[in-house]
């Protein structure tokens, strides 16, 4: 019988040369270092006010809904109406998010808003993004402390809070734009636990071959593009 710890000690010191190559490492520390991009569709080649108007259409393509609001004073109604809208409760879930403090809940005192991780009982939840991908209408959310996960995929409903300016053409751009912020506030390369990509509301198609909403997550996601 072979002497399983010798074939153990002998992949592992394969596995070590490998990784102590110099050409190995010095390959993998340069792409790490450049993040070479592949081939980028033409259509998110276009100015700014363009791939606003793509995320816009593309998002709603796949069954998102997206409201335009000219600054966060107009938020509170525009959730307000939403719910109102769908027969919901005025309640809301929302991120403790620093980013989203400068909405003056206190104009719908009716309305009843909380904040932190989500619960069984919440069925809405508003939080902000990180960045709008206007090639395929993809929101990038960040996890964090302020920006509890749950709040993406537990409630019924989700509720969007983006920025035109957080818009950008592809996916490589958001990456690049996630760097450069230095990830989750670590310092300049470091990235938070978890990177969401979230396109839509959640769906499937395996019952039957036809299209149910909320299967994962929230069957409905509303996007407010808020004016910068």
């Amino acid at each position: 019988m072979a002497d399983t710890g010798s074939a153990r000690a002998q992949i592992l010191g394969g596995i070590r040369k490998a990784l102590n190559s110099a050409e190995g490492s010095e390959e993998a520390r340069q792409r790490l270092a450049t993040h070479p991009r592949n081939l980028i569709p033409a259509r998110a080649q276009r100015p700014h006010d363009e791939q606003v108007e793509l995320f816009a259409a593309m998002a709603t393509e796949v069954s998102a809904t997206v409201e335009l609001l000219g600054g966060m004073a107009e938020v509170p109604g525009a959730v307000a109406d939403y719910l109102a809208g769908l027969n919901l409760p005025a309640e809301v879930r929302v991120a403790p998010d620093a980013a989203l403090d400068p909405i003056p809940w206190d104009q719908r005192p009716t309305m009843t808003v909380t904040k932190g991780r989500a619960r069984d009982s919440d069925g809405a939840s508003l939080t902000g993004a990180f960045a709008g991908v206007a090639e395929t209408g993809t929101l990038m959310l960040l996890s964090g402390a302020e920006r509890p996960t749950t709040l993406n995929f537990l409630p019924d409903t989700h509720i969007v809070v983006l920025r035109r300016g957080q818009i950008v053409g592809t996916m490589e751009d958001a990456w690049d734009r996630l760097r450069a912020a230095g990830g989750d506030g670590g310092g300049k390369g470091a990235l938070p636990r978890t990177v969401n990509f979230i396109t839509g509301p959640s769906r499937t198609g395996d019952i039957e071959m036809r299209i149910e909403l909320g299967a994962h997550g929230p069957r409905r996601l509303h996007i407010l593009l808020v004016e910068d």
